[in-house]
C-alpha cells in the first residue's frame, strides 16, 4: 500500500534509505552521499513540508520517495527500496504514485549517478530522458534526468 508519510515515520524511512544506499555507496566507493549522512530531523523536516510517501507491507515501510515542487516542476528524490524488496516493482510503483501526487507538475527532474545502471533502467521505463551529465568527482557523474508531460 502506497500513502503519504507522517512525521513519526522519519526514522523507519530513515532506515530503509540508509539500507538501501549501501550499495551506490560501495558501488561509488564514497561511504558520506548524502542520503547515509541525513538525520532523522532532516527526514522529519521533508515528511513535513514537502510529499513524501511510503509503500508499507503491513506495519513495515518497504519503500519511500520525495518530491517537491519548483515552479511547475517536481523534483523527485531518494527514492528507496529496503534491499531484501528490490526488484518487486515497488520503486516503480511509488514514482508511479508520486507522479499522480504532483498532477500539477508538468515535468519531473531527478538525478542518479552514472553507474547504478538499475536505477537509469527504472527512470527510463518511467518516461524519463537523460538530460545531462554532471561530473562530480572522479568516480562520480550524476545523470540528471527529466519526464515532461
Amino acid at each position: 500500500m502506497i500513502e503519504w508519510a507522517e512525521p513519526e515515520d522519519a526514522g523507519e524511512i530513515l532506515t530503509v534509505q540508509r539500507a538501501a544506499y549501501v550499495s551506490e555507496a560501495q558501488l561509488y566507493g564514497d561511504p558520506f552521499i548524502a542520503p547515509l549522512v541525513e538525520s532523522i530531523a532532516q527526514v522529519r523536516q521533508a515528511v513535513e513540508t514537502a510529499t513524501v510517501l511510503v509503500a508499507r507491507d503491513g506495519a513495515r515501510i518497504v519503500g519511500a520517495v520525495r518530491g517537491r515542487m519548483s515552479g511547475t516542476t517536481c523534483l523527485v528524490g531518494r527514492l528507496v527500496v529496503a534491499p531484501d524488496r528490490q526488484g518487486e516493482g515497488i520503486g516503480g510503483e511509488l514514482l508511479a504514485a508520486l507522479h499522480e501526487e504532483a498532477a500539477t507538475a508538468l515535468a519531473f527532474d531527478l538525478f542518479t549517478g552514472h553507474l547504478s545502471e538499475g536505477n537509469l533502467r527504472l527512470y527510463r521505463r518511467h518516461g524519463y530522458r537523460e538530460t545531462r551529465r554532471e561530473r562530480m568527482t572522479d568516480h562520480l557523474t550524476l545523470v540528471h534526468m527529466r519526464r515532461e508531460l
